[in-house]
């Protein structure tokens, strides 16, 4: 994108805020020019490694007009009101995902945006990976048949490591690890398959390593007839992955999205595909930028990231009533 560089601010400066930073730059298209967090000493780091002024408050970042729009990295449960204030700021929103965890809280946060006509972004890069991108190709170009059944994995054993604060708070992770990045496998079955019509969940403290969920297994089906499965561990070792199986073949998107192989009807190997490679975090920044500055919408707008709430609300609900769930009551909430 030619011209000049949208100008961003960052709230929240963890570690999450310096992969997107990072992705900013790759970018090429956006410069963040001011940050801030609760903490001077975090504010003033991240500036220092990243070019940027801190600002003393929240108030002080969004009433800076050369700011153009935000970028959000901060717990789970403070988006809502950040999108908000940035809104009403005149600020574009980039915020990592989920975008709520509530379908009320997410539709207050996307009409807050299109009240006064802001870009409202969600950062699931997972669909932009290059296997992940593969897999629908090859279902827009029927190389699968019939998509019959989908699943993906999120195992991460970071859970057995100290974890404090919002990371370790059943109300910020309802569901372990399914609210920090289950809801990417979520958003790329979605992506491949469309909206979900129903949930069945278990998820439990099965080792008990702290006070999160270790352990959730997701049963789903698509409006579209297939059906899906998620397995979600945050003790066992590291795996992302998301697959689909179709009636003339199956593809796998492996290695979170590095590795994509394929299997026809009648072949008993998979045969490994090159992929495209490239930068998601860049990618998103780059279309956030564009959204910014020529109109359009996002991939992973307001729209997109309600679908991914509706269906983790409809999980948690399933885990308390044991019983499966229909996304169209969470999906219904005003």
């Amino acid at each position: 994108m030619g011209g000049e560089k949208v100008r961003l601010g960052a709230i929240g400066v963890g570690h999450w805020a310096g992969v997107l930073a990072k992705g900013v730059e790759k970018s090429g298209a956006a410069a963040i020019i001011r940050c801030y967090a609760r903490t001077g000493e975090s504010r003033r780091a991240f500036g220092e490694k990243f070019g940027c002024r801190p600002a003393d408050s929240l108030d002080e970042l969004l009433r800076d007009g050369a700011v153009e729009g935000v970028i959000i990295s901060t717990p789970h449960s403070t988006h809502v009101d950040l999108i908000q204030q940035a809104a009403s700021a005149g600020k574009h929103v980039f915020v990592e995902k989920p975008l709520a965890l509530a379908v009320e809280d997410g539709k207050r946060a996307t009409r807050a945006c299109e009240q006064v006509g802001v870009v409202l972004m969600v950062g699931h890069h997972r669909r932009r990976l290059g296997a992940t991108r593969g897999i629908r190709r090859m279902l827009d170009a029927g190389e699968l048949g019939m998509l019959h059944q989908l699943e993906g994995q999120v195992c991460n054993w970071n859970a057995q490591r100290k974890r404090a604060g919002w990371r370790n708070d059943p109300k910020e992770w309802p569901a372990g690890g399914l609210t920090g990045r289950g809801v990417h496998i979520v958003d790329n079955l979605i992506y491949l398959a469309g909206p979900v019509r129903r949930v069945m969940a278990f998820s439990k403290r099965l080792l008990g390593a702290n006070a999160l969920d270790d352990v959730t297994a997701i049963a789903l089906e698509h409006d579209s007839g297939p059906l899906s499965y998620i397995g979600v561990s945050m003790v066992v070792p590291w795996r992302i992955s998301t697959a689909a199986f179709g009636t003339r073949a199956s593809a796998w998107s492996e290695q979170d999205g590095a590795k994509l192989y394929f299997q026809k009807v009648g072949e008993e190997t998979r045969t490994e595909l090159p992929v495209e490679t490239g930068d998601p975090f860049a990618e998103e920044i780059s279309e956030f930028a564009r959204c910014i500055r020529g109109g359009g919408r996002s991939e992973t707008g307001g729209p997109e990231a309600l679908e991914v709430v509706a269906v983790l609300e409809a999980v948690l609900a399933s885990i308390r009533s044991g019983r499966a769930e229909e996304v169209a009551d969470s999906r219904q909430q005003a």
